[in-house]
């Protein structure tokens, strides 16, 4: 058994085109951790229309890409990307795409899942970019799970912040109740995690 078996962990699977995602990523590994899981913080590379262009096998910067172990061996899942036209970016949708071998043996069915998005502007596609990463999920069987209203700074947030998942209006930093609601959202998927394993 390889040591992706045996360990509990719940990864972020994040693209983040100019950071900002990649806030809300590591607050939500703050989360997990909180609940006393392992964060796994992956990302998946660009795409390019020009054919003959690649990515090297290891970013110049930053977290890892995502491997088919990584997804195939967690015990939850949280994707997040940045809204384009009120959808996910090109990356992540391409990832999950080849993903099909998962999808036919089941290997992510039954395991707790949620989504996170950054956007340019508070009415930029952030709640509908958040359904849309939940269809893939269900494809695989994953049990969706956002924010409940028993978390406060869901009726205080005067930015981002969704029951659908964890979300940021892109300026420098994030607000405090996008902080808070990462976290929580980072901590209910390990809690849940934790549950279903036992």
């Amino acid at each position: 058994m390889t040591q992706n078996n045996i360990n509990t962990y719940v990864l972020i699977l994040y693209y983040s085109g100019n950071g900002h995602v990649k806030m809300l990523a590591e607050q939500i590994a703050q989360g997990v951790e909180m609940a006393g899981i392992e964060a796994r913080l992956r990302t998946v590379p660009s795409v390019s229309t020009v054919c003959e262009s690649t990515e090297q096998s290891i970013p110049e910067s930053g977290d890892i890409y995502c491997t088919m172990d990584d997804l195939a061996h967690c015990s939850g899942l949280l994707i997040g990307s940045p809204t384009r036209f009120g959808n996910m970016a090109a990356p992540l949708k391409y990832f999950l795409d080849g993903t099909g071998s998962l999808w036919a043996s089941g290997a992510l069915i039954g395991k707790p899942a949620g989504v996170f998005t950054s956007t340019s502007s508070i009415h930029g596609g952030q709640e509908s970019t958040l359904l849309s990463m939940m269809l893939p999920l269900m494809h695989h069987g994953m049990l969706i799970a956002g924010i409940p209203y028993s978390e406060s700074a869901l009726s205080s947030t005067q930015k981002g912040g969704t029951p659908y998942g964890a979300s940021h209006v892109e300026s420098q930093s994030l607000t405090d109740d996008e902080q808070t609601l990462c976290q929580a959202q980072g901590k209910r998927i390990a809690q849940l995690a934790t549950k279903l394993k036992h």
